[in-house]
């Protein structure tokens, strides 16, 4: 069980985790999003769920070099919060780019290569997210561990998706790839050891 200063920082994580949504709920109200609102959106939601999902990729290599028990359950945390901002990426494209046309989906992820990888990003998290609880864990055993795996090809798919949007600049998506890269390394020589 985490002792209660650990309890704490998690709520603060969890609370700090939030923010970046209700910002853009308030610039969204109060008209600041720039010239292309909807494109402003996506990217910020899109990024949002990548950055959490590096974050909780991180956990576990730094808990290990830290020896830092207490940080295990911000993994799921940060998985979790991960999966909300996919989800509001998500239903902000269906929603305003394709105005809520459910026909359009299929035919946009069948179109085209970065709406099939992210789509196919989102539904990997989608049982990561289910079975996230302490219960699950239960029932699966050993084979919750094998599911949450699928947090490795979802990440990947994830950056493709954010390189493939990227048009001219690549740069940032370089820096996400390199630090996803280096946490893989990191996890797969501790397998080793």
């Amino acid at each position: 069980m985490a002792r209660p200063g650990w309890r704490s920082a998690h709520r603060i994580l969890a609370g700090a985790c939030a923010l970046p949504l209700l910002t853009l709920a308030v610039q969204a109200a109060g008209d600041q999003l720039g010239a292309d609102p909807v494109e402003d959106l996506l990217h910020r939601t899109g990024l949002w769920a990548l950055r959490f999902l590096v974050a909780s990729l991180a956990v576990t290599p730094l808990r290990r070099q830290l020896g830092l028990p207490g940080l295990a359950p911000w993994r799921r945390t940060l998985g979790l919060w991960s999966f909300a901002y996919a989800s509001v990426h998500l239903s902000l494209w269906w929603l305003l780019d394709l105005e809520g046309d459910p026909g359009q989906v299929l035919e946009e992820v069948t179109k085209r290569p970065y709406v099939t990888v992210g789509f196919a990003a989102f539904l990997l998290l989608v049982p990561l997210a289910i079975t996230s609880t302490r219960s699950w864990q239960r029932r699966l055993r050993g084979r919750w561990r094998r599911l949450h795996l699928l947090v490795h090809p979802a990440i990947l798919l994830a950056l493709l998706h954010f390189l493939w949007i990227e048009k001219a600049d690549f740069t940032e998506p370089a820096a996400y790839a390199a630090g996803v890269g280096g946490l893989l390394l990191l996890r797969l020589s501790h397998r080793r050891v």
